[in-house]
């Protein structure tokens, strides 16, 4: 038996391998082999699904729903990351939304939810249709498959410069598995659940973390908005804000690995706790129309208070969801009385005053 070192193709982490068998590398979960180089995605384990819980609501089809983003913009190109191509700076945006067609836990809310987010990048924000990357089965070659989505964030990364401001969305199910490197707090990674996940393998809070957040050179910043399942933590990030307590606390992991950045910011609005579950939902719309509870209102705070804070924003999406459960928002809640049991979590890089206004 002897020992070789190689590198994961996907996140570059080093690894040892013994003879001609295969590791999986704890960061992204990839198989790295010696002697062909060639091997599989673990699949996930048997652990607790969610987003969105799969089968947990009832899902209505909205009516005249969007049927490609193609229209919406000129996008940019996957291919660019290993061309040539000029890439946009300034401020660049990756949008995934998950539907899982052919899958009995499909979602309905998730392509609205990335054309909502994209229309908000634009209008309010300022961003240019040519720097937004969506991700979504309704295009073609853009399906947001595990490897497609790592591709996006190499795209999302490559070739940044001081004032950059970068933006990664995700709307789909999230999973969270046991881990055993004392990386978690809670003793679990929190997981995004790509396309083809049950063959091909989620997406590690760990491989997150290394591939967008690890590389923030000063003066680039990063907000990560993602709307799935256990998505508290879902960027690693050292700080968590304590709304109750008005106060940051410390998400460091006991092991001590470093989980900031080289001097830039990253931001991230979770949509639920990582115990809790989040929701697809018609309890905001006025008819059938599906969204992810965290994106709606998460945009309808944006819309109606443009120059609204960190904690405004934090205060507001919790009110929407306690005036949900109360009755006080629409009829159109179609929970079969389920209450919508999620709170927004706030993680940062390092701490900040939460009373200044969000700019994307």
């Amino acid at each position: 038996m002897y020992k070789a070192m190689a590198a994961c193709k996907i996140c570059e982490q080093e690894l040892a391998v013994y003879n001609h068998g295969g590791v999986y590398c704890r960061n992204c979960q990839n198989r790295v082999s010696v002697g062909d180089g060639q091997g599989g995605i673990q699949e996930p384990g048997n652990t607790s699904y969610g987003r969105r819980k799969f089968g947990n609501i009832l899902m209505k089809k909205s009516s005249g729903g969007l049927k490609s983003l193609s229209s919406l913009s000129i996008m940019p190109s996957l291919s660019s990351i290993s061309s040539r191509e000029e890439l946009p700076s300034g401020k660049r945006a990756l949008l995934c939304g998950v539907t899982y067609q052919k899958e009995k836990f499909k979602l309905r809310g998730t392509l609205q939810d990335v054309k909502n987010m994209r229309d908000l990048l634009v209008e309010h924000f300022s961003f240019q249709p040519a720097s937004i990357l969506i991700l979504a089965e309704e295009e073609p070659y853009r399906a947001p498959t595990r490897k497609n989505i790592l591709e996006g964030f190499k795209w999302l990364m490559k070739n940044l410069r001081p004032g950059d401001s970068l933006v990664f969305y995700f709307s789909g199910h999230g999973l969270r598995q046991p881990e055993f490197d004392g990386d978690e707090i809670d003793g679990f990674d929190e997981t995004i659940c790509p396309l083809d996940f049950k063959s091909e393998g989620m997406i590690l809070d760990n491989a997150i973390n290394d591939i967008i957040v690890r590389p923030l050179r000063q003066g680039i910043k990063l907000h990560a908005i993602v709307d799935a399942c256990h998505s508290g933590t879902i960027l690693d990030l050292p700080r968590v804000y304590n709304r109750k307590e008005k106060r940051w606390a410390n998400n460091e992991p006991p092991s001590r690995t470093y989980k900031g950045t080289l001097g830039g910011k990253a931001i991230c609005f979770g949509a639920c706790e990582d115990h809790q579950m989040a929701a697809d939902t018609s309890a905001f719309s006025s008819g059938k129309e599906m969204n992810g509870a965290m994106t709606y209102t998460f945009i309808r705070a944006i819309k109606e208070n443009p120059n609204i804070t960190y904690g405004g924003l934090l205060n507001y999406m919790h009110q929407s969801i306690v005036a949900a459960n109360r009755g006080r928002c629409l009829p159109s809640l179609n929970l079969f009385n389920r209450k919508l049991e999620q709170d927004t979590v706030l993680s940062s890089s390092q701490d900040f005053d939460i009373n200044q206004k969000l700019n994307l």
